[in-house]
């Protein structure tokens, strides 16, 4: 049997593992905010507990209906402070770990949703 992708944002996780993903075929060893608009940037907090308001500030700008929080190997949930600022502009979040976040993303960015990924390594 053939399978066909559904639509494909230009920004794929094509891989991942212990400490990396694969953006687009490319192997990445740092924190990562990726989005299915075409957003990407370093995410400058290699660990949970660098994290503050600070570091999902550059998301609220990306128009984003939903955030998948990748929080490393295993599931730890950020500060709901740290998330106001998405909360207020009505941008949902999920917590999960990095690479569930990594599968969720490609599913939800499949659906042509408007989806970021924030991943920490």
């Amino acid at each position: 049997m053939k399978l066909q992708p559904d639509n494909t944002s230009d920004t794929t996780l094509t891989g991942y593992g212990d400490g990396w993903v694969a953006l687009n075929g490319e192997r990445i060893t740092t924190s990562l905010l990726v989005s299915s608009m075409g957003h990407r940037k370093e995410w400058r907090c290699a660990t949970f507990e660098e994290l503050s308001e600070a570091q999902f500030m550059p998301i609220v700008e990306w128009d984003a209906e939903l955030v998948l929080f990748g929080s490393g190997a295993r599931l730890r949930f950020p500060n709901p402070q740290w998330l106001a600022a998405l909360y207020a502009r009505r941008i949902g979040v999920e917590t999960m770990d990095t690479q569930a976040a990594c599968r969720t993303y490609n599913f939800l960015a499949g659906e042509g949703r408007r989806v970021v990924a924030a991943l920490l390594m």
